[in-house]
Order: C-alpha cells, then structure tokens, then sequence
C-alpha cells in the first residue's frame, strides 16, 4: 500500500472547487466504504498489537508507529458489525480526528477515488437515526458508504463534555434578542456538540445538515427581504459535507451581495492537513479545529462583542 497515499500532500488542490478523494475500503463484506484522504495519514499492513486490560471492546489493542502509541479501532465492530477475524492480512488506515490520531482496522484497501461533493448524498431518509452513515456516494455503479468517524470516536473515545465552562460556572451568558447562530455540520454527533455549546450560552441556533441546504435557506430568507447579514450572529459550518463543502457554501455566501456581510467560521476536524490559504481564499473570516466547547464558546462570544450584541 505504500504507494497509494504517496500524492496526498499536493490534493489540496481539490480544495474550494467542492471536490473530494476517497479512499475506500471493505470491512468483512463485499460492502465499499469511504473516508476522506485529507483525514488520512498513513495506511499500512497491520502491525503487530498490544492489549491493554480495561479497554474498550471495540479496540483490539494498541501499536507503536512511528514512535507513537495509537489506538486501533476494530472499524467493523465498531458499526455494528462483526470483528475482523484474521489480522494477518488487515490493514489499518491512520486518520487524524479532532487533534485526536488513531488507526482504523479494515479488511482491505481499494483504491483513491476523486468525486465531487454534489455526487455526494445524505444517507436514504428510513434509515432511522442509528446508522454510522453520514453520507453515500456511487462509484462504477457501486455504493459507496461514507462512515460517521465523529459517531464512531464518540462512541469508542470519551469526548469532552459539550458545554462551555462559562456556561456551566455562570449559566447562559447572551441576553434575550440576541442574534442567532446559524449551524451547518451533516455528522449529528458533531451538530449536537456544537448545538449544545452555543444554546448553552443562551444564544438561538438554526440547524441543517449539509451546505446546499444552508445556501438554500439563507437565499430564501434573503428572497423574504430578512437582512441575513443583520439577523444572524454568524454561520458555523463544517467544511465536509454531502452536496455541497464547507468552502463552496463560503465562496457562494461571499458572491451574494444579500449575504456576503455574514461572519462566517469554518468549523472542521480537519485539523493535520488543513490549508490555512483556503480560508482566505474562499474569505472565510475564522476558523477552528473541532471540538473545544471553550474555544468555540470564546469565538462565539468575541464575535457577541464585536457587533455589540
């Protein structure tokens, strides 16, 4: 596998023209599954592994790589489905997650591929709440699962408690008739985090799930004469998303003269390979690796200050 993350480093290129890599991979069926490349930073034969007593079940022990200990994370069982069995020919995929590095073990490794986000969807609404899906995509007339890493950490690895210190010493800090926040992140796990922060501030949150639904809405409200810009505190967005990225929604917000005075804050866990000259290219005014309720409650209230809220 050594070759296939040898040109990672230059697909930053991809980057604002809403196109992504996948590397997929197959669990113990015939099934495809994806992860983003940029979350990517090695994948290599299983190593040797550690058990550790009192770990959780869905990590089948711990490997020393590059001179570092990592967490390896059964992938499959993790999802809900069956433990890989042999691994003596599993692989694993190192990601980088919220500042947080482990491995990933998998069956097998397939090939990068290169899409856009708009051949990229939601999961299949009946699919209820309890998937590991945050989106699916067709490749050669395959589908292609992309898992829910955020839902899969904060099941496997304990997460910090979502609401900001300030909040929990003082209770909500933002007064009746301030300005809302807008919230676009498609992983619930992570739009529940980041919906918890900011309402325990005592600030009024609209949520939704991917940047051309966030576009959609904001142009109609701009379409009902709402002065977007007035009305709104600021957009927290992630930047992958199906559809429509986290940059192309901040480039077509700075295109609409409706909307472009919005505060926007890039909000990802993207947080090894992330291009700060992205953000100004697409002129997003912030930007923050996720997830520091403490941090993020701090911008929050910057911006509060800033416009006088």
């Amino acid at each position: 596998m050594a070759g296939i993350m040898d040109s990672v480093d230059q697909r930053t290129r991809l980057v604002g023209q809403n196109r992504l890599e996948l590397l997929l991979f197959r669990l113990n069926g015939r099934q495809l599954y994806g992860i983003n490349v940029f979350k990517v930073k090695e994948v290599l034969q299983c190593p040797r592994l550690t058990a550790i007593p009192r770990l959780n079940p869905m990590v089948r022990g711990v490997a020393h790589i590059r001179g570092g200990t990592l967490p390896i994370i059964d992938l499959g069982r993790a999802t809900g489905g069956r433990a890989l069995e042999d691994l003596s020919s599993a692989f694993v995929i190192i990601t980088e997650y919220n500042n947080r590095v482990q491995g990933f073990l998998v069956r097998a490794v397939e090939r990068i591929v290169n899409l856009n986000w708009s051949d990229v969807h939601p999961p299949p609404r009946g699919t209820g709440r309890d998937h590991y899906l945050t989106a699916v995509t067709r490749v050669e007339e395959q589908m292609v699962e992309i898992v829910d890493v955020e839902k899969v950490l904060a099941e496997v690895i304990a997460v910090v408690d979502p609401v900001p210190q300030r909040a929990r010493e003082g209770g909500p800090v933002a007064g009746p008739g301030s300005r809302r926040i807008l919230i676009v992140d498609d992983s619930s796990v992570a739009r529940r985090q980041i919906i918890r922060c900011v309402e325990a501030l005592g600030i009024e949150v609209h949520a939704l799930n991917d940047g051309r639904q966030a576009l959609d809405w904001l142009q109609a409200q701009a379409d009902q004469g709402v002065d977007v810009p007035g009305e709104l505190l600021m957009m927290i967005s992630d930047i992958e998303m199906p559809e429509m990225d986290g940059y192309t929604l901040t480039a077509e917000v700075r295109n609409d003269p409706r909307l472009k005075g919005l505060h926007v804050m890039l909000h990802t866990s993207l947080s090894g390979v992330f291009n700060q000259a992205m953000v100004r290219k697409v002129g997003a005014d912030d930007f923050l690796a996720k997830f520091s309720p403490d941090e993020l409650a701090e911008r929050v209230l910057a911006r509060m200050q800033g416009v006088g809220t």
